[in-house]
């Protein structure tokens, strides 16, 4: 008997001040990184698929972003541009998809 499924990781990579498209406040966004990995009998073995987005702090409003734009986000944040701080992309917590 062979047992197999997936597991999703939460990271949050950085947190940056934005103007939200949603509400339209200036507020803190996190910058989260969703990595979903293969299991195999529990163990995970190599990410299925990454994908990225914003929240917004204020309104809980989140847009997703492409790894270009998270690469630049997580960058500005790197240079302290826009308030941003940088966290150590530990888990959060895992999600089920």
């Amino acid at each position: 008997m062979i047992i197999f499924g997936t597991k999703g990781y939460l990271y949050q990579l950085a947190i940056l001040t934005l103007v939200c498209g949603q509400c339209g406040n200036p507020a803190a966004h996190t910058l989260r990184k969703r990595v979903t990995k293969f299991t195999l009998f529990f163990v995970p073995l190599f990410p299925v698929s990454t994908k990225y987005a914003t929240q917004c702090t204020f309104c809980g409003a989140e847009q997703k972003v492409t790894t270009e734009q998270a690469e630049q986000l997580q960058a500005q944040a790197a240079a302290g541009g826009s308030g941003g701080q940088r966290s150590h992309g530990q888990p959060q917590q895992p999600y089920r998809s």
